[in-house]
């Protein structure tokens, strides 16, 4: 967290030079409301930590690899103190309150402080006897001199966190009673995992030791997801939490025998919860991507992707809008979380799309609609390809092919819409003067280097890790012959951005395997996929509309990765045992764990993206789930049919490819009310949306039967005459 990065206060700039160039700093990541911003010796000190973590990952994941648990415990700790640092518990002092307010809550601090100290103490004491040979740390010890005071001061710091309003660059006495309890807890699990007593975790033999350090640990984790994150994923983990304890007084396939709290909390904090599959992906695959993007952003490649589209596509029917797709979709790819995206690139292309003519919810719903399609882009889709290949067991390239053909799909269905809406409307595209020279840009295309490499390198069967640490160090040596050359300077800049940038998804993967681990401790994951069967023995389209439900349910208000996570362990083992392929199973709930920022009440991205256009909220996200809507049939084309993810002959592939191509183009058009260059009444919009169904559903005589009644339609509407929209002048 460099000096420069105040900058990020700012929104995107557009300028136009010389050379046209449109955009500037638009892969800078925003400021949340609750970041502090240090100046002096807090911020060097604050940015000497976020490298340090950064090259942590870098060094342990390609020279000196930890043993497993520790690795992840570290990485999870390390965010956990990152994130006390940085990002405050309650709202920040206002310029007309003075220095700051509820005294009281430095004097409880100070209070907890001690017992956190004290408990950091012992840890160390606790190092000692297992050095000295013991197999067995007193309970006394584990209990009143480590375990208890813990608790205290975890408890009493993050109560204290939330009334503790200090300023924007002030460090927080409570943040650092957090910051102890969180290594204290990891030392404890470091020293305790690494003996034979690591076996005993989740008998009535496992040290209390191991609870107490869970429960805190677990608390910590919850406290900086509603920082970061919010409060959905937190209430979700606290219902399914409170389900451990509760469930054995539920009736129905609710009910089980129960976990007491003991016994439950030391289990947790193993690879069957919190160091389980989520933390897994996060400190590996998730933390080395994130390095790359950050060092994407020190070498301006955001910038390069954006002014690239803009020549491309800028010139095009509201052309603002298709800059959007192509833009929000690259960015996207390797973002990791749609309304990250939104902000980052739709601080740029919303007023643009304004500009032309798009209502407001409009280019809002536009930049939510496309940076959610990031998220299911092949190679990286937002990290989210990684998690699928750790559930599963599938191989990672395996998955990236896969998901070519529905990631066409649904950016191809987002652009006819709003193609068909700039076209009904009668917008026109930018000027010549008003967009960057392509010419130019040719020449810089080399900067694409890097992502090819990364796909390369995994096409030709290296480790994701190599190939993500490949990309990075050519990301590194591309920029040398750019504009905007990486020295030593920019270089840990890169490495300051990626610490900062890793907090959120780091903590959130680790909350979203407490929910993971009650699901796997508890069984109710397979109860729940009991259920799904019954409803399948009725019908099996209704138990697939159901499992849509509760994938987008357990989505919302969530990251991709946490909703992709929870959704993955509730509904896929389901649908696996109705038959369905777990690969088609698992990319059924991707999907809709995706959409589920874009699907109201709850619509993250369109939140976000409304907050940069100026429209009410919920008039957005009703806006990108209609131009996402393919998003929402996507999934059930490729249960009915295969060959969508590649699992068929070269001819079958094919022949969906095209077949659904021209089914999501009609189903735009439907939506929209335009196709064939005029305006479609309520009647043909029917029409086209059922000839859209049957192209889709793949097989021979429905695709027959869709193009049959899609030239009916044709000529219909070249009876009418073509439309012409009215124009529409740039404000």
């Amino acid at each position: 967290m460099t000096s420069e990065n105040h900058k990020h206060d700012q929104a995107p700039t557009v300028t136009e030079d010389e050379d046209h160039i449109l955009a500037h700093d638009v892969d800078e990541e925003p400021v949340e409301s609750n970041r502090r911003l240090f100046t002096g010796w807090v911020l060097q000190a604050v940015t000497a930590m976020a490298i340090a973590y950064s090259a942590f990952h870098l060094y342990t994941l390609n020279i000196a690899p930890l043993e497993t648990w520790s690795f992840r415990i570290v990485h999870v700790c390390g965010a956990l103190i990152l994130g006390f640092t940085l990002y405050a518990g309650a709202r920040f002092v206002s310029e007309t309150e003075g220095a700051a307010r509820n005294r009281w809550t430095t004097w409880l601090s100070v209070v907890a402080l001690l017992p956190a100290l004290y408990a950091l103490y012992q840890t160390f004491n606790i190092h000692q006897m297992i050095n000295a040979g013991t197999m067995r740390i007193p309970p006394e010890i584990e209990t009143w001199h480590f375990g208890w005071p813990l608790l205290a001061a975890t408890g009493l710091g993050i109560v204290v966190s939330w009334f503790h309003v200090r300023g924007r660059a002030v460090f927080s006495l409570p943040d650092v009673v957090l910051s102890i309890c969180a290594v204290a807890s990891a030392v404890y699990f470091l020293e305790v995992y690494n003996t034979s007593m690591r076996m005993s975790t989740g008998t009535s033999f496992a040290p209390i030791g191991i609870s107490f350090a869970a429960i805190a640990g677990t608390a910590l984790i919850m406290e900086m997801t509603r920082r970061v994150a919010g409060m959905a994923l937190v209430v979700i983990a606290l219902v399914f939490l409170a389900y451990v304890f509760a469930g054995p007084y539920l009736p129905g396939f609710l009910g089980y025998p129960g976990l007491s709290v003991q016994r439950f909390f030391s289990q947790v904090y193993t690879d069957a919860g919190v160091l389980g599959p989520t933390t897994a992906v996060s400190s590996t695959y998730i933390i080395l991507f994130i390095i790359f993007a950050a060092f994407l952003q020190a070498s301006k490649v955001g910038d390069y992707f954006v002014n690239f589209a803009f020549a491309a596509a800028g010139r095009s029917r509201g052309g603002p809008a298709k800059v959007a797709i192509f833009a929000s979709g690259l960015m996207g790819m390797i973002n990791g979380t749609s309304a990250g995206n939104v902000v980052s690139t739709g601080s740029l292309t919303i007023p643009l799309m304004k500009k032309v003519g798009y209502k407001k919810q409009t280019a809002g719903a536009v930049e939510a609609a496309a940076s959610t399609g990031g998220q299911i882009m092949p190679p990286i889709m937002g990290a989210g390809a990684f998690i699928m290949a750790e559930i599963t067991g599938i191989p990672y390239t395996e998955i990236a092919i896969a998901a070519i053909i529905p990631a066409i799909l649904y950016f191809a269905s987002v652009y006819f819409m709003v193609d068909f809406e700039a076209a009904r409307l009668g917008m026109r595209g930018m000027r010549q003067d008003e967009l960057p020279r392509l010419g130019r840009l040719i020449k810089q295309v080399y900067l694409f280097i890097p992502i090819i490499i990364l796909i390369y390198a995994l096409f030709m069967g290296y480790s994701v890790i190599r190939a993500g640490t490949l990309a990075t160090v050519s990301a590194a040596v591309v920029s040398w012959i750019s504009p905007n050359k990486m020295g030593i300077r920019a270089i840990l800049r890169a490495l300051d951005l990626a610490g900062i940038m890793s907090i959120q998804i780091i903590v959130v993967c680790a909350c979203a395997g407490v929910i993971v681990g009650v699901i796997s401790l508890t069984g109710v994951g397979a109860r729940f996929s009991s259920l799904l069967l019954g409803v399948a023995e009725a019908n099996q389209l209704l138990a697939l509309v159901f499992a849509m439900f509760i994938s987008i349910l357990l989505g919302m208000g969530m990251p991709t990765t946490a909703a992709y996570a929870v959704a993955a362990s509730v509904v896929a083992p389901g649908l696996v045992e109705m038959g369905i392929e777990p690969l088609t199973a698992h990319f059924f709930v991707f999907y809709f764990a995706v959409v589920s920022a874009i699907t109201p009440p709850v619509a993250l991205a369109s939140y976000a993206a409304a907050g940069i256009s100026g429209a009410n909220a919920m008039e957005t996200s009703v806006a990108s789930f209609r131009i996402g809507l393919a998003a929402f049939v996507v999934p059930f084309m490729f249960f009915y049919n295969s060959a969508l993810l590649m699992d068929a002959s070269v001819w079958q592939i094919a022949r969906a490819l095209i077949t659904a191509t021209f089914g999501v183009y009609l189903l735009s058009g439907g939506v929209i009310g335009w196709i064939f260059r005029s305006t479609a009444p309520w009647f043909t919009r029917i029409i086209l949306i059922a000839a859209a169904l049957l192209m889709i559903e793949g097989g021979l005589y429905t695709d027959l039967a869709g193009i049959a009644v899609a030239v009916v339609v044709y000529l219909m509407q070249k009876q009418r005459g073509p439309s012409h929209g009215e124009p529409v002048r740039a404000s």
